[in-house]
């Protein structure tokens, strides 16, 4: 069955629904490196995976998207992640267990084991490993084949989000603790950098830039932080305010400002990146310029998380409630929908950039 444009207040920007979405709350949003394949993490202990097609390039064109294959596994699965052939699925689940799910067979097989959940999961193809970071105050890395990690490294808390883009990899932990390292120093497990957020509140995700120069962090405060490693570079950081919105207040009274969180960050590959928040808005944004893009239509629901393909041609994200409202706000009669939105040329590259400017 082929995912179809329905317009309505769960889908104000006419974007193709992909069917068979998970029952509960939608985790995370893998593609693989070929774009052809979409995969989701769910509360409801489901992997699924979805065969996308699309018309080269950017552009107007039709978006198929069909099931290709679900599992069920122990536990709330969290996080996911692709090998570089796109056979294999690596998924860190609520029991702290990791597993590879090789599509086409019926289960996952556990490689790797935590103490607490699997937060984030990562393969790097460069070193043909998995990296997992966990609620138990560690980093691990597998060689799938082997029954133990290959390093472990301790945390200076709970891993919140983390991101690799070889050699830089990213930690966000509780305190609001930013971890950076070099995996390509021998001595990796010693991180190149230990410091503070940039922003006031909870660290929600951390993306690595594309030209692994930085990496972008956003808070359940409705800021993103634009960061740079290296410190010559100090000067091109930034914060910037996003998923608000202010209402003005009745006669004699101030307006009121909504503030959501921002739950997932995606960099496109020509490095300019969106923004998916608790309002049930995205946003794609450029850096370099400081500017917004393209501000989407508001969902009736939040977005939990979000991907770029590869090819840069499609945008998935995942309408499910976020618990950043508390069980009061939750109504569990609400789907969770899985959406693909066709990115347009204009939508995502950068506008207006000076001469010279990098």
């Amino acid at each position: 069955m082929f995912g179809q444009p329905a317009l309505n207040a769960s889908n104000p920007n006419n974007d193709t629904v992909v069917p068979n979405s998970p029952s509960d709350g939608v985790s995370s949003l893998t593609f693989s490196a070929s774009s052809q394949f979409l995969v989701a993490s769910s509360w409801a202990s489901t992997v699924s995976c979805w065969e996308t097609q699309v018309a080269e390039g950017m552009g107007s064109a039709q978006v198929n998207v069909a099931p290709r294959a679900q599992i069920t596994v122990p536990a709330p699965a969290l996080c996911t992640s692709m090998s570089a052939d796109s056979q294999n699925v690596f998924v860190g689940l609520g029991d702290g267990t990791a597993q590879m799910w090789t599509l086409g067979q019926p289960q996952a097989q556990t490689f790797g084991k935590h103490d607490a959940p699997i937060r984030s999961i990562h393969f790097v193809p460069a070193l043909s490993c998995v990296f997992t970071g966990s609620w138990d105050k560690t980093i691990k890395c597998w060689d799938v084949r082997q029954p133990t990690p290959t390093a472990s490294v301790q945390l200076p808390e709970r891993c919140y989000s983390m991101d690799v883009a070889h050699p830089l990899m990213v930690v966000a932990t509780a305190e609001r603790k930013l971890c950076v390292y070099d995996l390509s120093n021998a001595n990796w497990q010693r991180p190149y950098r230990v410091e503070d957020s940039p922003l006031k509140h909870q660290t929600r995700c951390v993306r690595c830039f594309p030209d692994r120069e930085g990496f972008a962090i956003g808070s359940i405060e409705g800021r993103v932080a634009i960061h740079h490693v290296d410190a010559k570079d100090a000067h091109k950081n930034f914060a910037f305010k996003c998923h608000r919105d202010t209402q003005d207040g009745r006669a004699g009274q101030a307006s009121t400002c909504n503030i959501y969180a921002v739950n997932d960050i995606a960099f496109h590959n020509l490095g300019t990146f969106a923004t998916a928040g608790s309002d049930g808005v995205f946003n794609f944004w450029d850096k370099d310029s400081k500017q917004r893009l393209m501000a989407f239509k508001r969902a009736d629901r939040p977005i939990s998380c979000a991907a770029f393909s590869p090819a840069g041609t499609l945008y998935a994200y995942a309408l499910s409630y976020d618990w950043s409202r508390g069980s009061e706000s939750h109504t569990p009669t609400d789907p969770n929908t899985i959406m693909l939105h066709k990115v347009q040329k204009d939508e995502i590259t950068q506008r207006n950039k000076k001469p010279g400017r990098k």
